[in-house]
């Protein structure tokens, strides 16, 4: 059984025991919290919901905060000997996924 959560203006694919890295959720390392936005729920019998399933929701606990990578970002103007060079790490989250209800 999997299913698809909206979280961060992103969706994921989870299933059971999966992990996924998220953007920063406000919760304590440890702490377990419940996803609520299903989009679907598929395995045997697949649910599409419209635009979420009503009282379908994943239970995760929260294993990790921590960043991403950093990028770059560069913008050079031309004609103009200009240049900025400006690096960015998001903050993000890593989920394991208990269990899945609907």
């Amino acid at each position: 059984m999997y299913a698809i959560i909206e979280t961060g203006g992103k969706q994921y694919r989870v299933e059971e025991g999966s992990k996924i890295v998220v953007d920063r959720i406000s919760a304590q390392v440890g702490s377990e919290i419940s996803l609520d936005r299903v989009l679907m729920i598929g395995g045997a019998d697949c649910k599409v919901g419209t635009p979420y399933l009503a009282g379908a929701a994943v239970a995760a606990e929260v294993v990790d905060h921590g960043r991403g990578p950093k990028i770059k970002v560069f913008k050079r103007w031309r004609r103009n000997d200009s240049r900025k060079l400006r690096g960015h790490r998001q903050d993000c989250s890593t989920l394991r996924v208990k269990n899945i209800t609907g």
